[in-house]
């Protein structure tokens, strides 16, 4: 799998992604003023070509990417090919401006969503449940092979220190990709956790990199349906959390062949679905 330019500190765009505020902060002599960094949340604005805009709150940086990861977990873009045109709005700050090829464009007209998306909820915004379909998923088709123990207990440490917005902010989520093998391919960070997600798949289907089925995805919090969807369908084979999976994210990935992975954490870890993944699990 060849490096993806997308994955430069430029492309991550940290910079904006924090802001300073004066607070009053309280310890056990009193109050004391002093500055505290906050994780950044805005509005982005994507207008489809034809279509009512999409508002999603985000992390700023890595827009093109959300916007992309958001799209193929809706079923929408399937591959780079379905993009016409997917870019910054010249002169507008926090607007982006996709268009779709006729094949794709079909797909969002079938695609019931409210215009109002928030990051803390991928679902929240429907106003109908449909779980993943295989004709609007890309299938786990290669094995990545029995991973080792030990390699899965050094992810979470290895994504903590790429998280330099969650260091100083203390409040933000980070998804990180690996081969097989353990390599660190990509990690991008968000307010809301199906953004970052979002922008991890986003930049893979940006790349090419479509579907996922050597690697291995690692969660900085809990392993939520939402998150196992968009796993799912972008061929994701093992999806690894920090902390617990909900009862239908452990049900999606019994359904479709993915290696859930919990508690993620220390010297220990919980396999709930395809243990047969996992070297020496039974």
């Amino acid at each position: 799998m060849s490096a993806n330019p997308a994955d430069s500190a430029s492309a991550r765009d940290t910079g904006c992604a924090r802001e300073s505020v004066r607070i009053q902060a309280y310890m056990r002599d009193g109050f004391a003023a002093r500055d505290d960094t906050l994780a950044v949340e805005r509005a982005l604005e994507i207008h489809v070509a034809g279509a009512e805009p999409l508002i999603t709150m985000r992390t700023p940086g890595a827009d093109a990417e959300l916007t992309a990861g958001l799209m193929h977990g809706e079923g929408v873009i399937r591959s780079r090919d379905d993009i016409v045109y997917l870019r910054a709005a010249p002169g507008e700050a926090d607007v982006i401006r996709l268009m779709l090829k006729p094949e794709a464009r079909a797909r969002l007209d079938r695609v019931e969503r409210n215009t109002l998306a928030t990051s803390a909820c991928g679902v929240c915004g429907k106003p109908s449940f449909s779980p993943p379909t295989p004709g609007a998923r890309q299938p786990t088709q290669a094995e990545p092979g029995r991973v080792a123990p030990a390699l899965l207990l050094s992810l979470p440490d290895r994504l903590r220190a790429e998280q330099g917005v969650f260091e100083s902010t203390g409040g933000i989520h980070a998804a990180g990709l690996f081969d097989s093998q353990g390599e660190l391919l990509s990690v991008r960070e968000d307010v809301g956790r199906h953004n970052a997600l979002d922008k991890l798949i986003g930049a893979a289907l940006l790349a090419d990199r479509l579907p996922l089925s050597d690697c291995i995805v690692m969660l900085s919090g809990r392993a939520s349906y939402e998150l196992l969807q968009k796993s799912v369908m972008a061929g994701v084979p093992i999806v690894c959390a920090v902390s617990a999976p909900s009862s239908y994210a452990v049900t999606l990935a019994e359904q479709f062949g993915v290696t859930l992975v919990g508690f993620l954490r220390g010297d220990r870890f919980n396999v709930y679905t395809h243990a047969e993944r996992v070297a020496g699990a039974t």
